[in-house]
């Protein structure tokens, strides 16, 4: 479920009756007594202190995942419920502990990075079914076709972006370029921001330009595996987003680039790599492991067209989860070239996501950029195993 994680527009009480309503829902539909709860980061307090508000609500919950959150001042387990609390080696809670619950802390992963790793997983699997999973791959849908659908929502109140227009194109992977003259989809987006679902192909390409009266806002992913009903795309209030505060003009590119895995650039041979163009973006100043950096603002500081490496640059650089790289990328639209974005995480042995996009001017049009925050091998073909055991 998400929130206003600033409870600019409500409080903890409003999001606790949105969680009655969500759980009643739950349970209609599948006719089951409890539901698990899982929460992350701050969403671990927030479910904590829903469990601990009454006794009804608290018998509403079988099972609770606390994914890297706050133990204290809970730091005991909520209302007696079995609890699964998992760590992250590197997380915000290092050393932290539930008394009376399962506590796993999970070698050489940071905070965001707990929340969707194969190994919490594995963890979250073996607490719900005392078992272990088949696999922990995210297997691809054999049929070739899938189904997308989400929302798109103003960042951080995550309010739908009512009033815009979703256009979804497939786009040519080598260059991002749009592939017929019509979108596959286009929707109307109401106070949710929800659109979909639409059918997309395994394996392509594609971009989602939210049209807005300000600006355009284009997101282009990594091809899709499998049927996926959460695509988040994050976008912000014109006039009152990081992006405002960004140097733009008529001839360079601005991109933010997500990835919900800090990216690494101070751990001595063990970083990512993120080359624009082949200008590897990440560094020890950029990407210290501390700052827990999951979105990477590129753009042109001063609009001087000079690019200046190594050096955290603000306004991004001031806010946790983020940080700020000064590099000029020519720009124009409409685009008349591409930009190159690959990303080599460490640990990968050299294997490389890529996203090619189309080089947008800034003044009238941005970019982001979503790499998945995982790396696996392709499956087997037809006919061969596709895991093991």
């Amino acid at each position: 479920m998400e929130y206003d994680s600033r409870f600019s527009i409500e409080t903890l009480n409003d999001v606790h009756a949105r969680l009655d309503r969500l759980i009643s829902d739950i349970q209609e539909e599948t006719g089951a007594d409890q539901i698990d709860l899982i929460g992350h980061s701050y969403g671990g307090l927030v479910s904590y202190e829903y469990i601990e508000s009454s006794t009804e609500r608290a018998m509403k919950i079988a099972r609770y995942v606390s994914v890297d959150s706050f133990s204290s001042p809970h730091d005991r387990v909520p209302a007696g419920i079995p609890t699964l609390a998992l760590w992250g080696q590197y997380g915000t809670c290092q050393g932290c502990s539930i008394v009376g619950a399962k506590n796993v802390t999970i070698t050489n992963h940071t905070h965001v990075q707990m929340a969707t790793s194969a190994e919490s997983f594995v963890e979250m699997y073996k607490f719900f079914t005392s078992r272990k999973p088949f696999t922990k791959e995210i297997l691809p849908e054999h049929h070739g076709r899938i189904e997308i659908a989400g929302r798109a929502v103003l960042f951080p109140q995550n309010v739908g972006v009512a009033g815009a227009t979703l256009e979804i194109w497939e786009v040519k992977g080598s260059t991002g370029k749009r592939k017929g003259k019509h979108p596959i989809a286009v929707y109307m987006l109401d106070a949710t921001g929800a659109w979909g679902p639409v059918t997309v192909k395994q394996g392509a390409y594609y971009e989602f330009s939210l049209v807005r009266e300000a600006f355009i806002h284009h997101f282009y992913a990594e091809p899709f595996t499998r049927s996926n009903y959460l695509v988040r795309l994050n976008a912000e209030k014109p006039g009152a987003g990081i992006g405002d505060l960004l140097d733009r003009s008529d001839h360079h590119t601005n991109i933010v680039i997500i990835r919900y895995n800090e990216l690494r650039g101070n751990q001595d041979g063990n970083n990512d790599a993120l080359e624009i163009n082949g200008i590897n973006v990440i560094s020890p100043a950029t990407h210290p492991m501390s700052r827990f950096v999951t979105a990477t603002f590129v753009f042109d500081k001063g609009v001087d067209g000079v690019s200046n490496l190594g050096v955290a640059t603000p306004p991004p650089s001031l806010f946790t989860f983020m940080t700020g790289v000064d590099l000029y990328i020519p720009g124009i639209t409409p685009p008349d070239s591409t930009v190159s974005v690959v990303l080599t995480p460490a640990n990968s042995g050299g294997k490389t996501q890529r996203i090619n996009i189309p080089n947008w001017a800034s003044l009238s049009d941005r970019a982001m950029v979503l790499f998945h925050d995982y790396i696996q091998s392709p499956p087997h073909k037809k006919g061969k195993r596709m895991h093991e055991n």
